[in-house]
């Protein structure tokens, strides 16, 4: 179990930390699993599985990214063993992505946490809404020390 005191160096692989320090392995990791690219590029390439997608591709399915950030978030995913990655020696080269089968456990959690967004978002919106309309809220805002 993940523990919420300081202090927890030198642990042996596979052994859980404190999440709360920010040299946690599960901290580190759930930083790099949990940025919103992430989650856009596993579920589009969970759609796809077990088949491949071009780096092109996962570009077009995912509005917004930008080629740098996209070829970032691809290394991390590889690096962490999420994704595969396969170069076939074309000029030029024509780069593959799939999700591995570890890359796939991560789908369903990932998709869970979209659920509870898509679910809970009116929610949201209103709680924002009122706080923007707050006579309190006046004043709070980009470069303003903020009360809440």
């Amino acid at each position: 179990m993940t523990r919420s005191s300081p202090g927890a160096r030198g642990r042996r692989p596979g052994e859980r930390g404190d999440v709360l320090d920010p040299l946690c392995p599960t901290r580190q990791l759930l930083d790099r699993i949990g940025t919103k690219w992430t989650s856009m590029t596993v579920k589009v390439l969970a759609e796809e599985a077990p088949d491949e997608l071009r780096f092109a591709e996962l570009r077009r399915r995912i509005p917004g990214i930008s080629q740098k950030m996209l070829s970032v978030t691809l290394q991390s995913l590889a690096r962490d063993g999420l994704v595969a990655r396969r170069v076939e020696p074309t000029v030029p080269p024509a780069v593959h992505y799939r999700l591995t089968e570890l890359g796939l456990s991560l789908e369903g959690p990932l998709s869970a946490l979209r659920v509870w967004a898509e679910t809970h978002m009116p929610e949201i919106d209103r709680n924002n809404q009122l706080v923007d309309e707050s006579p309190s809220h006046q004043g709070v805002g980009p470069g303003r020390a903020s009360a809440l």
